[in-house]
């Protein structure tokens, strides 16, 4: 369920895109504003177990959430990632991906 309206996400996309030119540019615009506005780390649910995001990355033509346990780390699609209840500030950004991929 969006928190924010179609319009709002619309105008949070072309601020994030504002001078890229293609899809690849668009898409590490997106990445910054996720990288600059999400509150790092955060503890969230992952197949049950606890997980602590510590960063966020972009790899090919996603991006993912670093997720930490104990020694453990895994990257996780950050548009797969079960966010906590309440979301971490920033969080919006996410869904700003979510919208322009479609």
């Amino acid at each position: 369920m969006s928190l924010l309206k179609r319009s709002q996400l619309d105008g949070l996309v072309e601020e994030a895109t504002v001078d890229c030119y293609n899809e690849d540019e668009q898409l590490t615009g997106l990445f910054t504003m996720i990288e600059d506005n999400l509150a790092l780390p955060f503890t969230t649910l992952v197949l049950g177990v606890e997980v602590t995001v510590r960063r966020v990355d972009l790899r090919g033509d996603r991006i993912v959430a670093i997720c930490h346990r104990g020694r453990e780390r895994q990257a996780i699609a950050i548009l797969d990632l079960p966010l906590p209840d309440p979301p971490p500030d920033g969080a919006q950004w996410i869904e700003v991906y979510r919208h322009w991929g479609g």
